[in-house]
């Protein structure tokens, strides 16, 4: 029997709203990809070029460590990757996450928040991350019916 996972960061809530409404459209686990230290509302000021966020966007080699890296893909064969769009890209610990498995035949299905920019390179920056891996088109999920949308593209 197929199984589903719905991975996700989310640093301000918006994100984890959004994976806990496809967990429930599609009868999938839930994951978060938490942050080993987690994010202070000024670690996230993107006007602070100090900021912890935009000094970690700016260095693609920067893989921001996760609070519990164990994570047993074994048995699932869909798996959602849900983050919000950090300087038009996945934020780097989503980098940290897909690095750290190996997703050699699993079908990969992104989606996003965010409050104003698009996937922009982010669905090519993780493709080349999971070699081995089929990856479905993501989606933009700033409302609208989250449960459609997951119950169709997992089918």
């Amino acid at each position: 029997m197929s199984k589903t996972l719905v991975t996700y960061f989310s640093a301000t809530g918006t994100t984890a709203h959004v994976a806990q409404q496809i967990a429930e459209a599609v009868h999938g686990d839930l994951y978060e990809i938490a942050p080993k230290t987690p994010y202070s509302a000024a670690d996230l000021n993107w006007h602070d070029k100090q900021s912890r966020s935009s000094v970690e966007m700016r260095d693609e080699s920067c893989r921001p460590e996760i609070k519990d890296s164990k994570l047993n893909l074994e048995g699932y064969d869909t798996i959602f990757v849900g983050f919000p769009i950090w300087w038009y890209v996945e934020p780097r610990i989503i980098d940290t996450f897909l690095e750290a498995h190996d997703f050699a035949g699993k079908t990969l299905i992104p989606f996003a928040t965010s409050g104003g920019s698009g996937f922009g390179a982010s669905e090519a920056r993780m493709k080349s991350l999971t070699p081995g891996s089929t990856w479905k088109p993501g989606k933009l999920l700033n409302g609208g019916n989250v449960a459609s949308w997951a119950q169709k593209v997992i089918n």
